[in-house]
């Protein structure tokens, strides 16, 4: 998604989790983060300065309560984790995003994946959600392709097929800047 920003001619800041990937395009920034919190810090850091932000990341929901500075040891009795919430980074964007800024969400769902990714696009402000099934063959994580649909604020719904990550990329990018008309954005 940040190179095909970057390809259209935006200048692109991206907050990139614990990865291997790599970008070496003139047009993209990156800022590396290890922790669901410094994520959230340096996409509020920026946001403010952000004409469309794009939030991808599959950000955990949750963290440990507390983090052992040891070696946690084998016990007889089961070992009770004790989690706390993440910050929603898109929710929290959603609150501060001005009507001149575009907020574009991913959910990735397995049961009611379009009433979900409906309300998870009015809840967080957003106004785009990209949508992933579980249940497309071919499509998700282990996969060098994706099937996606795009849930908008209008309520309008576009199916993409399924395709490269690359070809997905540049199709919602393709679809923000057709859609709202922000080619003097990018």
């Amino acid at each position: 998604l940040a190179e095909a920003l970057a390809d259209k001619g935006a200048q692109v800041t991206l907050v990139l989790g614990p990865s291997h990937y790599e970008t070496f395009h003139r047009r993209v920034q990156t800022i590396k983060v290890e922790s669901a919190e410094e994520m959230y810090q340096a996409c509020a850091a920026v946001f403010s300065e952000t004409e469309i932000a794009i939030l991808s990341a599959a950000v955990a929901d949750y963290k440990p309560a507390a983090v052992a500075s040891e070696k946690i040891k084998k016990q007889e009795n089961a070992l009770e984790l004790s989690l706390v919430k993440t910050t929603d980074i898109l929710a929290s964007l959603g609150k501060k995003k001005r009507k001149d800024q575009i907020l574009v969400g991913f959910a990735l769902e397995t049961t009611n994946e379009e009433a979900n990714a409906r309300k998870k696009l009015k809840e967080k402000n957003a106004d785009l959600i990209v949508l992933n099934s579980l249940k497309d063959e071919g499509a998700g994580f282990a996969h060098d392709t994706n099937k996606v649909t795009l849930v908008d604020a209008s309520g309008a719904l576009t199916s993409l097929p399924l395709q490269s990550k690359t070809d997905v990329a540049c199709a919602i990018v393709n679809y923000i800047v057709e859609s709202r008309h922000v080619e003097k954005a990018i």
